[in-house]
């Protein structure tokens, strides 16, 4: 695959615990980008973040957290962008 000239960058951010079907969702985002053959993705694991609910999330031993924050990054033409986004409501 190959980056397009004028790519966009979709980025998605999910709990490390957030699940599709049984598999972890970061998975499942990511395979389905590659089925629709984007240009590529990344899944990216933060030692550290909050929510809407400001529950503080870390990854410090004294403070364990079971759900990290996952930022997904996905890049290709705005087009498919779009067209990626549309089929990932449909899950």
């Amino acid at each position: 695959m190959q980056i397009p000239e004028d790519a966009v960058l979709l980025r998605i951010f999910i709990g490390e615990s957030d699940r599709h079907r049984r598999q972890p969702l970061y998975e499942a985002i990511v395979l389905k980008a590659r089925e629709m053959q984007m240009a590529g993705a990344t899944v990216l694991r933060g030692p550290m973040g909050f929510g809407k609910s400001s529950h503080l999330h870390t990854a410090k031993i004294l403070r364990l957290s079971m759900d990290l924050p996952i930022v997904i990054e996905i890049v290709d033409s705005e087009e498919k962008v779009k067209a990626f986004c549309l089929c990932s409501m449909r899950w």
